[in-house]
């Protein structure tokens, strides 16, 4: 018994200093696990914040197990994208039993853009992705993981996740199809002119 409780203050200083560590990197990290989290909430700022406290708060408490066989980063936001998916399972339970789902007022996005109806369209085009094809696209395509981040952060193979950045862009390429720009025809050299 006094061995274990040695063991445990030897482990006090060791498990304090994790935690400060902890703070400065929750501190460091929290807009951007704000703005990851909103964006696979698909735009609902208030739920993505309680999302990012929770997460924060499980990666605390779960910092002791932290083996290091990832970076801190990797395994942080695998636990903010797991939390994510845990709300939305939440969120279409909720739903079920509703009483008129399309009563409720859509979620509010507070930060400012300079065209909200391409903004709507957009959000919708992401909001009809599969789960698995917005949590890619978004960590590949919006907060610049590499594939194989994603990968680790998603729990999912390098394979599933680009089978799943593939479908996302062609679904949003068809959503969205009428805001490319047409490429202009004959507008290129023609033979025997200089490039």
């Amino acid at each position: 018994m006094e061995i274990a409780a040695g063991r445990a203050k030897a482990d006090a200083p060791s498990l304090m200093m994790r935690a400060e560590e902890f703070s400065r990197f929750a501190e460091a990290r929290r807009e951007r696990a704000l703005r990851l989290a909103f964006r696979l909430l698909a735009g609902d700022q208030a739920t993505a914040e309680d999302v990012v406290q929770n997460a924060f708060f499980r990666a605390h408490r779960a910092l002791a197990g932290f083996r290091g066989d990832a970076s801190l980063d990797t395994w942080f936001y695998r636990i903010l994208v797991r939390e994510v998916q845990r709300q939305r399972r939440w969120q279409s339970l909720r739903s079920w039993f509703a009483v008129d789902p399309e009563v409720a007022p859509p979620p509010l996005d507070a930060r400012p853009v300079s065209d909200p109806g391409l903004r709507r369209r957009i959000a919708h085009a992401l909001e009809r992705l599969s789960a698995g094809q917005r949590e890619a696209f978004v960590l590949v395509h919006l907060e610049e993981l590499t594939i194989s981040e994603a990968a680790e952060v998603l729990g999912k193979a390098v394979g599933t996740v680009k089978s799943h950045l593939h479908r996302a862009l062609v679904a949003l390429r068809a959503e969205l199809a009428d805001l490319r720009e047409p490429t202009p025809m004959g507008d290129g050299p023609k033979d025997g002119e200089e490039t």
